[in-house]
């Protein structure tokens, strides 16, 4: 794993370093996806983790400086004990004691990787069934849009899907709009244009959301950021799910509908491309973009 920056064993962490941030969940994390020798859009990753630290109280240490980070991933990577893709955790906490009056505001924070398959993001071959979860719903607020650790009505729905063979649910807000899945952004596509949930609807500000929106944009289709109802999604051509793991999954089913996948697969090509472009031309071009 890597801890504040250094390569280490899970037996030298000191454990009591974490304690804090896992009695009150007082934190959040981002998911990265390492191909082809880097993590794309990791400027974008640094920039929505640096707001999240803020808007939760907690100083952000030099070792989440974008260069910094950069350092530690590549010379972690190193000591993988497998080849190809991974998906990386980073998770950054409130340090010190305290209860719910902390001692501290200052961060600490390790980063796990784990092997996945394939390579990039290239659209899977197979579509998702999915459908909603109503037992639980998310309350916007300053930090709807981050990825938190506190994470238990994704946790449930995501239960909740898998008893049901579903391939993800959909999370609702308090007026009952749809706004993510459990792991994802939502789209849904109608005559050639793209819509998606508002973030101020309490929607995570996705890094591959705003990848996709730049990316669709500058190749001529249009995109709304709106409240996305239920009734939508019935009268939709498409719906796909983004996220910075994962790239784009297409939707097959919603209850009786039945989904293409056309677009999705026009921007999965064009965000593969994308990628090896930016990572070509200039490995730091992406730190001017936002992933608001």
């Amino acid at each position: 794993m890597l801890f504040q920056g250094d390569v280490r064993d899970s037996q030298t962490v000191n454990w009591t370093d974490v304690q804090r941030g896992f009695l009150y969940a007082d934190g959040c994390f981002e998911t990265l996806r390492w191909t082809a020798g880097n993590v794309p859009y990791l400027a974008m990753h640094v920039g929505r983790l640096t707001a999240a630290l803020e808007g939760h109280g907690i100083h952000v240490p030099p070792s989440l400086d974008l260069g910094a980070l950069e350092a530690s991933l590549d010379m972690w990577r190193k000591t993988w004990e497998f080849q190809g893709d991974a998906r990386i955790r980073l998770t950054a906490w409130r340090a010190g004691g305290g209860t719910y009056t902390p001692e501290s505001e200052d961060a600490a924070w390790m980063a796990t990787a784990e092997h996945v398959e394939g390579e990039g993001y290239t659209l899977p071959s197979k579509g998702l069934d999915i459908d909603i979860y109503q037992d639980l719903v998310k309350h916007p607020s300053p930090l709807s849009k981050f990825k938190n650790v506190a994470a238990t009505l994704y946790v449930q729905a995501a239960r909740h899907a898998k008893a049901r063979g579903w391939g993800d649910a959909l999370v609702l807000n308090a007026d009952q709009k749809i706004i993510e899945s459990t792991r994802s952004n939502v789209f849904v596509v109608s005559n050639g244009v793209l819509y998606t949930p508002r973030l101020e609807d309490g929607c995570v500000a996705g890094i591959m959301r705003a990848v996709v929106i730049r990316v669709a944009l500058e190749n001529g289709m249009k995109v709304y950021e709106c409240t996305l109802t239920p009734q939508a999604l019935l009268q939709a051509d498409e719906m796909f799910l983004t996220n910075a793991v994962r790239g784009i999954e297409w939707v097959a089913s919603y209850k009786t509908k039945r989904y293409f996948h056309a677009v999705a697969e026009k921007l999965a090509s064009w965000i593969q491309a994308d990628t090896v472009r930016v990572a070509d031309e200039n490995p730091h071009a992406e730190h001017e973009a936002s992933a608001s």
